[in-house]
């Protein structure tokens, strides 16, 4: 990686704006569904091809925040670990319970970390893992000392 020279002025990176992540999936009808029919995103947009939806964006039901559902490429193996999609509602709990009254497994119901922040975990239909939290404030605030779980 090339070294970075020195700037007097703003770094290059306060011009970012995180804009959307990426999911690959072997059924991305599938995924569509989880995301918009269970989770409540927004489809803004969906391509065919091969006679199937190969992708789709989608818009978060609070903000504008997007994902993007591709479909792997023929031959290409899919790869979930890794990388964890957080999803905050402040009501956590009680969506939680409509998820479960919906058929929704959940791999560990709602709890407070540690950190302090309240998770759910679930995986979407490809298995990439969902966490369903409410952090509130200390969303952007230092987490202290944690003990082991």
């Amino acid at each position: 990686m090339p070294a970075l020279k020195k700037n007097r002025g703003a770094s290059p990176a306060s011009a970012l704006t995180f804009n959307h992540a990426m999911v690959y999936s072997r059924d991305v009808p599938a995924a569509v569904r989880f995301y918009a029919g269970v989770l409540g995103f927004k489809v803004l947009e969906e391509y065919q091809g091969h006679n199937t939806v190969v992708y789709a964006r989608l818009k978060s039901p609070r903000g504008n925040t997007t994902i993007a559902v591709h479909m792997v490429a023929p031959g290409q193996e899919l790869h979930t670990g890794g990388v964890r999609l957080y999803f905050e509602t402040k009501d956590l709990d009680r969506f939680c319970k409509r998820l479960e009254a919906a058929g929704v497994k959940f791999s560990e119901a709602p709890k407070v970390m540690p950190w302090g922040w309240k998770h759910a975990y679930l995986d979407d239909p490809d298995g990439h893992e969902v966490s369903l939290y409410w952090a509130g404030a200390k969303r952007i605030q230092k987490t202290g000392p944690m003990k082991a779980r």
